[in-house]
């Protein structure tokens, strides 16, 4: 029997003219969004599928729009019922930043061209013209609280996780202080070769296509740099972050060089905090263990990060607290 939803994108998808098209389900990944490619003779799309009344769907429709208008390369909007949750929108195709990695394309090459669209979006007059929520204080903190509440106690069993989680926040709230008051930049949140296509129809910064960024918000410059360049899943070419680095900052030099290191270690910290927790969430609440191979990975990145940004209160509550705390291979913990 046909389900309701496979009806409503039957129904979407006549609507379209694309009644009679071909539909195959794409992966899922770990979000609530699914996906399918629609193949009509030699063309093909994407139906974008999120739960009726998902605020994240009218936040792609609007931020894809505005991305476009910059002369980014976002998935057009080719059809939407904003009410229903469905989208029909432009198919880059399947080679992600990950499948030309795997392919053998050249890894420094490729990230380069990250950066340049990242400038792109970065200088672009018309970039905070857009009604998005400031990444605050509020924003900020919410997001470090996954790492007391989700990866806390899976490293230290018995752990009083609220007396933890108030002095984790206490000092998160201090650290971040500062650059919570950041309106500089549209910030795309999950910037990294999962989310980045290649387009070898394109020329330039166009060439890069950008995937998954519902969830933008309004921020600092350093924030998606370092999504690209400290990735959770996998490790960059020796001396390839610095290289990406300066190329960025040699492509902005009206930036504080000194502030833009200090905001770049800071936030990388805060990522990789954020992301332990997020796994561990994956994980023990939805049975999504595969995330759990790369927090060995997210840990190091942590710990260099807090080192990096000077933040040592932080680093002595997590050595005090959390014992090897930073070890999560060597402890065995792996689904």
């Amino acid at each position: 029997m046909t389900d309701t939803r496979e009806l409503q994108r039957q129904r979407f998808l006549a609507a379209a003219a694309l009644g009679s098209a071909r539909c195959e389900a794409l992966p899922a990944d770990a979000s609530t969004r699914r996906y399918f490619r629609i193949i009509e003779g030699a063309h093909q799309a994407l139906l974008m599928d999120v739960p009726a009344g998902d605020g994240e769907f009218t936040s792609f429709i609007a931020i894809s729009k505005h991305l476009c208008r910059l002369g980014l390369s976002a998935p057009r909007v080719l059809e939407s019922d904003l009410e229903s949750g469905l989208a029909l929108i432009e198919d880059f195709g399947t080679l992600t930043y990950s499948a030309a990695l795997a392919r053998g394309d050249d890894e420094a090459g490729l990230y380069r061209l990250a950066v340049q669209a990242l400038v792109a979006l970065h200088r672009a007059p018309q970039a905070l013209a857009i009604a998005l929520p400031a990444f605050d204080s509020s924003a900020l903190l919410e997001e470090v609280e996954l790492f007391a509440h989700w990866y806390a106690p899976r490293a230290r069993p018995g752990l009083d996780r609220e007396r933890f989680g108030a002095r984790f926040k206490a000092l998160w709230s201090e650290a971040l202080s500062e650059i919570a008051l950041r309106r500089e930049a549209l910030v795309l949140r999950d910037y990294h070769v999962d989310n980045l296509m290649l387009i070898e129809s394109r020329q330039g910064f166009g060439a890069c296509g950008l995937l998954d960024f519902q969830d933008a918000v309004i921020g600092a410059f350093a924030y998606d740099l370092v999504s690209l360049c400290q990735d959770a899943r996998r490790d960059l070419a020796p001396g390839l972050e610095a290289g990406l680095v300066e190329l960025y900052t040699d492509s902005m030099p009206e930036l504080d060089a000194a502030r833009f290191e200090r905001d770049y270690w800071l936030l990388a910290a805060h990522r990789h905090t954020k992301v332990a927790g997020i796994f561990e969430r994956l994980s023990q609440r939805d049975g999504k263990h595969s995330y759990l191979r790369h927090q060995g990975r997210v840990l190091r990145l942590l710990e260099r990060a807090l080192e990096r940004a000077g933040l040592h209160p932080l680093l002595d509550l997590l050595h005090h607290e959390l014992p090897g705390w930073s070890r999560y291979e060597a402890a065995g913990a792996t689904a």
